[in-house]
């Protein structure tokens, strides 16, 4: 939680020299930066990694007074000092991405023909450990918006964000055709796995939200197999994560992270959404395409939607993914069965970080309003304060239950666990 203390803490690495380079880096260098502020914008819950705020932006250029806003993304001042490190490869990986990779990415779709990846313009980093931070467009001004996440994605956002995950994993593809070694030097190797450096047990990470699942399971009943295939994965997360970085026919570039928080929308007149702007790609790495298929829908869809449209979703990320091969001359096309296949190998992801999540898309932003965060700096207590937290709202949350148990259903259904 945030309170006003380590907010003033995070403002404060937003310095001046920063958004003068970030306005010469947008407008060029003729503009003068005559004033700026910083405005928060977003809510509770929005923010878990590093803190989102936007700054205002007065400048001239010829002679014109003009305003402008940008979105900054600033290291979370959480005072964790064996976290440090693991934050700062955060940031690391997501600059690379939008200064490095979707450059050459985009590069490769316009020579097929084909439009650019929705990601927002990026215009500024400073990377001290400690220290990060970085701008980018503010999508606002153009209309975009976030979904509301509690209720989960609809047929119409979660198949515009399918298009656009396929887009992604298959402009990887078509990257890595054009230039085989572009991706080595890069920080797509690093994931949960190995993100850490050892400073945090990543077993004891997840373990907690793991437990909290089981509890809930004991306590409705009926759920044994499912209780003991949990209890099974739980001391082997770390060497899961492990093997997804081994490399298979069905390796691409994954956003990593795409859950409602990461996605943010525009609607026409009517409402219906048109476009998808994917953020948050501190956790883009290289492993199966079915990771992001699992974790966009079992952390941001209702059972019900997700299982009446599971054919649907998955043929359309196979149309599009196909789709962009073709155009780019690319040699891999998926079949329907190698899809599905592909997408049931990899739930154990989807159960995961299910279970990981789960508390923090559902949770109602004014139940964290008050919520203090332990005095010592010890990222054990503080992880075992969110645990506590979790626990008590699945009790307290009705939509915890049912998002949780249609998975557990699902999976049983499907032979991947016994009830």
């Amino acid at each position: 939680m945030y309170n006003a203390e380590r907010t003033k803490a995070c403002h404060a690495l937003v310095t001046e020299e920063a958004v003068k380079e970030t306005l010469k880096a947008d407008k060029g260098a003729e503009a003068q930066l005559t004033s700026w502020r910083i405005e928060d914008f977003t809510k509770l819950g929005d923010n878990y990694a590093s803190v989102v705020t936007s700054v205002v932006v007065g400048f001239t250029r010829e002679g014109t007074e003009s305003q402008t806003s940008y979105v900054v993304k600033i290291n979370p001042c959480h005072g964790f000092q064996n976290m440090e490190k693991a934050t700062n490869i955060g940031f690391v990986k997501e600059t690379e991405f939008y200064g490095k990779l979707l450059p050459q990415l985009n590069s490769a779709l316009e020579e097929a023909g084909l439009k650019p990846l929705c990601f927002p313009a990026y215009y500024y980093s400073y990377l001290e450990l400690g220290k990060e931070l970085f701008f980018l467009e503010d999508l606002r001004q153009r209309g975009y918006k976030m979904f509301d996440r509690r209720k989960g994605l609809d047929v119409a956002h979660a198949s515009l964000v399918l298009k656009e995950l396929a887009k992604l994993h298959a402009a990887s593809l078509l990257l890595q055709k054009k230039n085989p070694e572009y991706f080595k030097g890069t920080h797509l190797h690093m994931d949960w796995a190995n993100a850490f450096n050892d400073a945090v047990d990543v077993g004891m990470m997840f373990g907690g939200y793991l437990d909290n699942a089981v509890t809930m399971l004991e306590n409705i009943g009926g759920y044994g197999g499912v209780i003991k295939w949990i209890q099974s994965i739980k001391p082997n997360i770390r060497e899961i994560f492990e093997k997804e970085l081994e490399p298979s026919k069905y390796h691409v570039l994954c956003h990593g992270d795409p859950w409602n928080n990461n996605l943010l929308f525009r609607y026409n007149e009517g409402g219906i959404p048109e476009e998808v702007m994917l953020v948050d790609l501190q956790l883009n790495h290289r492993v199966s395409f079915g990771n992001d298929l699992n974790y966009l829908l079992y952390t941001s869809l209702e059972g019900d939607v997700r299982k009446h449209n599971l054919n649907t979703f998955l043929e359309t990320y196979r149309g599009q993914f196909n789709a962009v091969m073709e155009a780019g001359g690319g040699e891999v096309r998926l079949s329907e069965t190698e899809v599905l296949e592909e997408f049931r190998n990899k739930n154990v992801i989807g159960a995961i970080f299910s279970m990981m999540t789960v508390s923090f898309v559902l949770m109602d932003p004014q139940s964290m309003e008050g919520m203090e965060e332990p005095e010592e700096k010890d990222l054990n207590k503080a992880m075992a304060l969110v645990k506590e937290m979790t626990l008590k709202m699945i009790n307290t949350n009705p939509l915890i239950r049912p998002r949780l148990l249609s998975m557990f259903d699902e999976f049983v259904e499907c032979g991947l666990v016994p009830k």
